[in-house]
């Protein structure tokens, strides 16, 4: 039997290599005619696009897309459908993912980015310092956009901060509601309106591209606190920069951004905004799980055609 053959789209860590290289032949996509030729299975990154062009250039023998991450914006999800090829994530990111929401929340009410680069540069001499002046959390109220897995585990979190939950998404989950003791917003404005602390936790698709925009962002709580942990264009981003110079919002926590990786300088400016390079999986024991979870997928799609977590 001969040793089937992945193309991953970039290099991956050398445990995560070692164990793939266990199974399979491996290739790095460097946009060769012929570097797909053979392939059964195409790894990804969340960082990486996986376009209708490249997949229309996949080989019959390609029968997997194997992302490494939870959401999957990132692939023409119609493109592979089209072609027949199935789709595979790794949901091994809640409970990391929900702790570093936290810290944000914490971080940017709080303003101990602005705090820490005081007292680094010297400034802090014993005396207050205005731009470190933030706002209390408990008591709160916190607004979830997304109630899936990890807008859940959020949600279970704000019980030790003394904070009553309120969230919106297309469909009411009242098994949500008796477990976790959310309450529901049917209309986004309301729950706009009303929150303290806002989190977003939807994915990404047409309906929720820059569902932060303008005309949202005008609705939210004035001082109220927005984080993003999820994917950076649910919002506008010039849209928030616009919110931020006016002095509505009271701070900012992003992880994510728009146009990943390049971050809009004007955001730099705000004493008020607090800035994450994407880390919301980076801890040692996430990372090993998503390598063992994209390893799973690729090793039973290898031996009986289907991933372990099958987008379709």
């Amino acid at each position: 039997m001969s040793t089937p053959l992945i193309v991953l789209s970039r290099e991956l860590p050398p445990a995560m290599m070692q164990m793939l290289q266990s199974v399979a032949e491996i290739r790095i996509d460097d946009a060769n005619e012929k570097v797909l030729d053979g392939a059964v299975i195409y790894c990804a990154t969340a960082l990486d696009a996986v376009d209708a062009g490249l997949i229309n250039r996949f080989p019959r023998s390609l029968g997997l897309i194997a992302n490494i991450g939870v959401g999957t914006d990132n692939i023409d999800l119609d493109a592979a459908r089209s072609k027949g090829v199935l789709v595979s994530n790794t949901p091994v990111v809640t409970e990391d993912t929900a702790d570093l929401t936290w810290a944000l929340i914490l971080a940017a009410s709080r303003r101990l980015t602005t705090a820490e680069n005081s007292l680094r540069d010297s400034e802090w001499q014993g005396q207050f310092l205005p731009a470190t002046l933030g706002q209390r959390v408990s008591g709160k109220t916190l607004g979830i956009l997304g109630l899936g897995a990890i807008g859940k585990a959020v949600a279970r979190r704000a019980a030790g901060f003394d904070m009553p939950v309120i969230y919106h998404q297309r469909r009411q989950s009242e098994v949500a509601e008796h477990d976790i003791g959310v309450s529901y917003r049917e209309n986004l404005d309301d729950m706009l309106a009303e929150a303290d602390v806002l989190s977003l936790h939807c994915s990404l698709n047409a309906s929720t591209r820059h569902i932060i925009n303008s005309r949202n962002l005008s609705l939210i709580k004035e001082g109220a606190v927005l984080i993003n942990t999820a994917r950076g264009a649910l919002i506008d981003e010039a849209a928030l920069v616009e919110a931020l110079a006016s002095g509505h919002l009271g701070a900012v926590g992003l992880d994510v951004y728009e146009f990943e990786p390049d971050v809009n300088n004007k955001l730099l400016e705000f004493s008020n905004v607090t800035l994450l390079p994407h880390i919301g999986s980076s801890t040692t024991e996430c990372r090993q799980d998503m390598a063992r979870s994209v390893f799973l997928n690729m090793k039973s799609f290898l031996e009986t055609g289907k991933p372990v977590n099958s987008v379709f």
